[in-house]
C-alpha cells in the first residue's frame, strides 16, 4: 500500500486527451499496444528538467529497439514545449496540461517545499506503461542523476 492512488498493477488513465508538441493532441490510449514511458516534470527549461529531458533524448535510440516511446509532460504550454523541444533537440511529445488533468490523474500534484514555503507543485515522477495499458513500475520523487538509465533497465527486465 502507499500513499498514491494509482501504483504499479493499476490500469494507467487512457482517455484523457491534451494538446502536445508536435504531435497536437495524444492520448494514452492512442499508444495501447506498446511501451510508454511517461514522465512528469516540474518546468520547461529549468535545470533538472532540461538535464532529464536530454537524457531521455540521448537514450531514445535504447528504448527505440526495445519498443518503446517516451512523452514528456508538465504544466507548461504548448507554445513553451515548442521552445524547449526546439532548444534541447527533443526527440519525442511533450503534453501540455496546464489544468492538471493528466497530473491528477497520476497523482503527481503533491506538496512540495521550496525555498522555505509550501506549495502545490508537480512531484517529479515516471511510469512506465505495459502494451496492456497497465502501469507496470513507478518513480516518485525523481532524483534525476542515474534517472533514465535505471528506467531503461528496468523496461528491460519487464521484458526478459
Amino acid at each position: 500500500m502507499t500513499d498514491y492512488s494509482i501504483n504499479p498493477g493499476d490500469p494507467a488513465p487512457a482517455d484523457i486527451e491534451l494538446d502536445t508538441w508536435p504531435e497536437g493532441r495524444l492520448k494514452l490510449a492512442d499508444l495501447a499496444g506498446q511501451w510508454v514511458i511517461l514522465y512528469f516534470y516540474p518546468k520547461d527549461n529549468t535545470s533538472g528538467c532540461t538535464t532529464e529531458s536530454c537524457a531521455f533524448r540521448d537514450t531514445m535510440p535504447d528504448f527505440s529497439a526495445a519498443g518503446a516511446c517516451i512523452v514528456g509532460v508538465s504544466r507548461d504550454s504548448v507554445k513553451s514545449h515548442a521552445g524547449f523541444i526546439e532548444k534541447q533537440a527533443l526527440n519525442f511529445p511533450l503534453i501540455s496540461d496546464p489544468d492538471e488533468t493528466l497530473c491528477r490523474a497520476f497523482d503527481v500534484i503533491q506538496m512540495k517545499m521550496n525555498y522555505g514555503k509550501q506549495s502545490l507543485g508537480v512531484e517529479r515522477s515516471t511510469f512506465i506503461i505495459n502494451p496492456e495499458g497497465d502501469i507496470a513500475s513507478a518513480w516518485r520523487k525523481v532524483t534525476v542523476k542515474g534517472h533514465v538509465e535505471e528506467v531503461l533497465n528496468t523496461l528491460q527486465e519487464l521484458q526478459s
